[in-house]
């Protein structure tokens, strides 16, 4: 089928030389380097661990293409991530600065960490927890909930942190499907100035298991709310208390062992159990922190994602923390209703390095530039986006009004499954190309290749690839390895057998460079007759139009042939006929007058998920008139009564 790609996105900027002079990663050949030394090259990210025992081999092929890192080292994450800070002296150093959605402020030291890591651990001990046991973590996002993984790492259990805002139902799910044997959770949290009982959700999915097992409360509510504990029930804080002072050794880890079980989001299917193991995954993540987010011993850091995620395991947790930097957290939504939230948190914690989503960054385009040239961000010197493709208007807007054309832009590409980035510019290397991921990081290796495994010439779309393993990379476990290798390596198995590749479900194109356009993933993709239109670069089309911030386009009508779009516009900027026109052109010019939009509909926001990628499910639902089936999956499940008005009054 023809598809219809974008053009080579705008032109290259450089990074600021201010920048240049400090960077931490600034070897041009490094690329070539990893070539010539692959896979060894890889013992430079073990470099960056302290190991309890030495690894005998970088990398073990027996079992391909489930491919073993670090075979025969022994390690542990929460030492690495708490325990040698305090030995190095910076245990007075601040490691998580919290702000809460009431305006509640907690620091904790790399000390802090350290005594209550070790109670929690002891705690968990006490009520059972054995090494490679399944703890389930239930929390919004407060300080509780990162400690609580350390903890478990600390002690040789799993971790299986499950969104707060899923159901009873999505929880029992995904401790079922870890047969997990302790829940941590709280009484509730706060979102738009009600308290959610999160705690009587909880006890929904417990009423669900086949036994009941240990559930801890934390108390995040606070006086105001009393919580009566169960059977079987213990308070977070009466249990720190009462452990305070222990001493739990790290337990040593094989890095083969798994760290931690987490499930993909379920936006295209069924969530999915992924396993990742410690020695790679932590070596992974604490290599793209240095590499790419450029974040050294004491830095200031925040990521908006939540910790529910892999964004929020990778990269606020066992990323930085490792690293030794001081992470922001920050309790509830940045959309509602505070405008200047972002803003004032980013002045007031002096946050150096801003790693959030093109979603939220459209959502502050719309709003209007007033709200960040309010404050001082001079303290900002890299910003970073992730979860979906950014056009590059949107990279612009981020690029001046957030980074005052000083702050270099790493445009990261990875997924539950990598565990951490793959493909990203180093911002102390590369150019920057507006809308375009960048090229692989060194030591990665990808291919846009074709539905026979083929691989493309630059400019022409296809599929994304990887084609050599990497430390973070996902593990089986249990009876994991069959749909692993049916869903990620059988795609092309039987064409190309002399090939390794793992199937990453996006499509992408490259250029002559190198750098990689990701156009979004393989059924994101509209249909129009034997044409296929990538979203991403529909929707880079029609948020180039003045006045349009934020766009998705879906295909519906008699046998699919027709354009539907929903769009959102700057505050200030009428929705009339006018844009509806300006928005028609641009597709047509651009695309093509086959796909000219049969109707143009504005709404306030478009459907999103929890970690800002938009749900083209939802549109195509309203546009079909069938009703959305799960709505937990949603950021902002009240927007689909909403479209489905805008919807009925533009027929």
């Amino acid at each position: 089928m023809a598809e219809d790609v974008p053009t080579d996105p705008a032109g290259k900027r450089r990074p600021p030389q201010a920048f240049l002079r400090d960077a931490t990663v600034t070897d041009p050949d490094l690329r070539e380097q990893f070539d010539r030394e692959w896979p060894d090259c890889w013992a430079e990210t073990a470099d960056l661990l302290e190991w309890d025992e030495p690894y005998e081999t970088v990398l073990e092929d027996d079992d391909a293409p489930f491919y073993r890192w670090f075979v025969g080292g022994r390690l542990n994450a929460a030492e690495n991530c708490v325990d040698r800070h305090v030995d190095a002296g910076r245990k007075n150093q601040v490691a998580l600065r919290w702000e809460g959605k009431r305006g509640e402020r907690r620091s904790y030291t790399y000390h802090d960490l350290h005594r209550e890591g070790q109670a929690v651990a002891a705690a968990l001990r006490d009520l059972g927890v054995e090494e490679d046991d399944v703890v389930t973590i239930y929390l919004p996002t407060v300080p509780e909930l990162p400690i609580t993984m350390l903890a478990c790492a600390r002690i040789g259990a799993l971790h299986n942190v499950v969104f707060a805002g899923f159901s009873p139902d999505a929880l029992v799910d995904r401790m079922e499907g870890t047969n997990s044997s302790v829940l941590v959770t709280c009484d509730g949290y706060f979102r738009e100035g009600t308290a959610i009982g999160q705690k009587r959700k909880a006890d929904a999915a417990r009423t669900s298991l086949s036994e009941s097992i240990p559930t801890v409360v934390v108390d995040r509510l606070g006086a105001s709310h009393e919580t009566q504990l169960g059977e079987n029930q213990y308070d977070y804080g009466t249990l720190v208390e009462r452990f305070t002072g222990r001493e739990v050794p790290p337990v040593s880890r094989a890095a083969t062992d798994p760290l931690f079980q987490i499930h993909t989001s379920g936006t295209t299917g069924k969530p999915e159990r992924m396993t990742h193991a410690t020695g790679g995954y932590l070596a992974g993540t604490t290599w793209t922190t240095r590499s790419v987010f450029d974040l050294s011993p004491g830095d200031t850091y925040w990521c908006t994602a939540d910790i529910g995620w892999i964004t929020g395991h990778s990269y606020v947790v066992y990323g930085p923390l490792s690293r030794g930097a001081t992470v922001v957290l920050a309790e509830g939504t940045l959309r509602y209703a505070d405008r200047n939230r972002t803003w004032n948190l980013i002045e007031r914690n002096g946050v150096e390095v801003f790693y959030t989503t093109p979603g939220l960054i459209r959502t502050f385009r719309k709003w209007g530039t007033e709200y960040p040239e309010a404050h001082d961000l001079s303290s900002i010197r890299l910003l970073g986006t992730v979860g979906e493709p950014i056009g590059p208007d949107t990279w612009d807007w981020y690029y001046e009004h957030v980074g005052d054309e000083e702050c270099p832009i790493v445009d990261t590409w990875w997924q539950t499954e990598t565990g951490s980035v793959l493909l990203s510019t180093l911002p102390g290397v590369d150019e920057m190309k507006p809308g375009a991921v960048g090229p692989p990081l060194p030591g990665i290796e990808a291919a846009v290749v074709d539905e026979h495994g083929r691989e493309l010439p630059p400019g022409e779309p296809g599929y994304l690839t990887i084609t050599r393993p990497w430390p973070s990379m996902l593990v089986p476990h249990d009876d994991d390895r069959y749909w692993l290798l049916a869903e990620y390596w059988e795609e092309f198995s039987d064409r190309r057998a002399d090939t390794w590749r793992y199937f990453t479900g996006d499509r992408a194109v490259v250029d002559e460079d190198g750098y990689v356009t990701v156009i979004g993933r393989d059924d994101d993709v509209v249909t129009l007759g034997n044409r296929r239109l990538g979203t991403a670069e529909l929707e880079a089309a029609i948020t180039a139009v003045d006045g349009v911030t934020e766009a998705a386009a879906v295909a519906g009508g008699t046998d699919d042939t027709e354009l539907y779009v929903f769009a959102t516009a700057e505050r200030d900027q009428p929705e009339d006929d006018e844009l509806r026109a300006a928005i028609r052109d641009v597709v047509a010019e651009r695309v093509g007058e086959f796909a000219r939009p049969a109707a143009v509909v504005f709404t306030p926001e478009l459907p999103e998920t929890h970690t800002g990628k938009t749900m083209y499910r939802v549109l195509e639902g309203i546009v079909d008139e069938e009703p959305l089936e799960e709505s937990t999956l949603l950021r902002n499940p009240a927007i689909v009564g909403e479209l489905s008005t805008v919807w009925e009054r533009s027929d």
